[in-house]
């Protein structure tokens, strides 16, 4: 090195204390560095290369200043103070080094010492230089993995662990292991005798206990155990004891670290569960009805004792699919279309079918079932009932037969009726236009019956509508609806109507027809007609608007009795409102009824 291209100069003339402590300092594996003077000149040895890293050659020989700029500062504060006569130390002093051309952290023991001439001034800095950086980076990552574990023991449902050192009978543990066991935390975490935990152990769970530890430990087995513990308040505790012992070269069992559950809360649900499926099972087999469930997927994995009873088979022969096999065989595909529909959607399942009685007669019955869902919406279960209404049903069949054979001479009953005017309108020709009119009106009321009576099969028209806008179409039948049917728009909405309201209804449009035929759309040949609907809250509007008249109506000076028929079927029988204005083109017609009054039905119905 030529030294003299620095500030030190020629080392023959350096002061004897530097060239005696450089002799020194190279022979010694210690990592050192000598600062020599105000600038800091550096020599170091092989140990501080490793250090220097990536600057070295080129730092031996200059300023400790400028060989390390990062840390220019710190290393001109220790010179000032060493050459005041100051020693310094570090342990595990942090800094960020650009050694090996990157940023990295460093961490290193330093220690600064001053060097001190003849004459007692001080000529240099000695530094030991020791990096800690790898034991520190552990240390820091043994910190960080202990606080993530106990981060997780803390969240999780683990209540702590412990490390029982058999031969010398001392276990260690976590302050949470401790408490739960009623051992002091401190103690705990020093070791302490076995028998300090064991004494909480329930006293019927003791021998079990003790009995699993030694089978793991002669055999080398994992160790798994479910017991009671008694708190000091005398509550119990449910723990899942998990270990597995160390054995050594001899057999001998010297260490049994392991791990405790807090299980209590799972034991208590599990308790619940139980005693509400024994409760739920004795409701159900109390119940009048045959209950059943099924698993998620359909699977029946449940019949209460009515189906048993009700059906005469074996305990657990209909589980599964086996439940098909006892509808009659033309309700298995409509039985099993509905469930595939219900498992699919989660839709309820209704459905009513024969079903194989003990007797070996098809019974009636009423299946309903609904699902069972869990707290994010997906079906858990589903629970079942089936309803035996078989006796209902023959009733309910018997009433229709006796329905349609009233019905059918109701219906002869209008057609005598008919029969009869016509011929009293033959001996008196005077009456003939009155018979007319009365004819007319019966043979409405006939339609309008015919419309809503109950119908068999076979008796039902394939065309038939029960609404407003189909009973208007049957009634307008005899005005020619087919010649017309470009002119007659119906627009809006439709509405279904019930037994009660068809006869009132069917007058209404029976008189509203008879008139278009004599003065209105119906009477020439440009005339047209538009029946509309609507829904307003709670009432139906109906209008009948018609159009394309020559000459302009005009309000009869005196009501008719057709116009009372109307109002009082609408106002007095439907309690509506009626309205009838005189246009230009033709009459507009608006009715509005209460909905509840479209609908009502007086027909019997069967009691469930």
């Amino acid at each position: 090195m030529d030294w003299q291209t620095t500030s030190l100069g020629a080392a023959q003339a350096w002061p004897n204390a530097l060239t005696a402590l450089s002799r020194m300092m190279l022979t010694s594996p210690i990592p050192m560095a000598l600062l020599a003077g105000r600038e800091g000149i550096m020599l170091y040895n092989d140990g501080y290369i490793a250090i220097a890293g990536g600057r070295h050659p080129e730092c031996f020989g200059a300023s400790v200043l400028s060989a390390w700029p990062e840390v220019a500062e710190f290393n001109a504060a220790i010179i000032d103070r060493v050459f005041a006569g100051e020693s310094i130390s570090y342990e595990d002093q942090n800094f960020t080094f650009h050694r090996n051309g990157v940023a990295e952290s460093v961490w290193l023991d330093l220690d600064y010492s001053p060097i001190l001439d003849d004459d007692g001034s001080v000529v240099a800095v000695l530094a030991l230089v020791v990096e800690t950086t790898k034991r520190v980076m552990a240390e820091q990552e043994l910190a960080q993995s202990r606080e993530q574990l106990s981060l997780a023991l803390g969240s999780s449902a683990i209540v702590g662990t412990w490390d029982w050192h058999v031969p010398q009978d001392l276990v260690y543990s976590d302050e949470k292991f401790a408490r739960l066991y009623g051992v002091d935390p401190q103690v705990a975490s020093h070791g302490t005798a076995i028998a300090a935990f064991i004494r909480t152990i329930h006293p019927d769970d003791v021998q079990s206990v003790g009995s699993a530890m030694q089978s793991a430990m002669d055999t080398g087995s994992r160790f798994s155990q479910e017991y009671r513990l008694v708190q000091e308040d005398g509550s119990i505790k449910w723990v899942l004891a998990e270990g597995q012992p160390l054995i050594d070269q001899n057999g001998h069992c010297i260490r049994f670290p392991g791990v405790s559950v807090d299980i209590t809360a799972q034991k208590e649900a599990v308790e619940a569960h139980a005693r509400s499926e024994i409760g739920f099972r004795t409701l159900a087999d109390a119940m009048p009805q045959m209950v059943w469930s099924t698993l998620p997927d359909g699977f029946h994995d449940y019949y209460n004792a009515r189906w048993y009873e009700f059906t005469g088979v074996p305990a657990g022969s209909t589980d599964g699919e086996g439940w098909s096999g006892m509808f009659h065989e033309e309700d298995q595909e409509r039985a099993w279309t509905a469930w595939r529909h219900s498992l699919k959607t989660g839709d309820a399942y209704q459905i009513e079918y024969r079903l194989r009685h003990h007797t070996g007669v098809y019974r009636w019955v009423l299946g309903r079932a609904l699902p069972i869902r869990g707290e994010k919406g997906k079906i858990t279960r589903w629970y079942g009932t089936c309803t035996d209404v078989h006796d209902a049903k023959m009733v309910q069949a018997e009433r229709e037969i006796v329905a349609h054979e009233l019905s059918h001479r109701i219906k002869n009953i209008f057609s005598v009726l008919s029969g009869i005017i016509s011929l009293s309108a033959r001996s008196a020709p005077e009456s003939r236009s009155f018979a007319d009119l009365l004819r007319k009106r019966i043979e409405a009321m006939g339609r309008a019956h015919d419309f809503v009576r109950p119908h068999s099969r076979t008796s039902r028209p394939v065309d038939l509508e029960t609404s407003i806008f189909g009973l208007s179409r049957r009634l307008l039948e005899p005005y020619g609806l087919e010649e017309m049917d470009n002119r007659i728009v119906f627009a809006g909405d439709d509405t279904l109507i019930g037994d009660s309201a068809a006869t009132p209804l069917a007058l209404l449009l029976h008189e509203l027809a008879t008139n278009s035929a004599k003065y209105g759309a119906f009477s020439h040949a440009a005339g047209h007609l538009t029946i509309a609907g609507r829904h307003d809250r709670e009432n139906y509007v109906l209008e009948w608007k018609e159009g394309g008249n020559p000459v302009a109506l005009r309000q009869p000076e005196q009501e008719g009795f057709g116009s009372r028929l109307m109002k009082i079927s609408v106002e007095g029988q439907l309690g509506g409102q009626f309205q009838r204005q005189w246009e230009e083109d033709g009459v507009r017609v608006r009715v509005s009824v209460p909905v509840a009054s479209i609908l009502r039905s007086s027909k019997l119905t069967a009691r469930p």
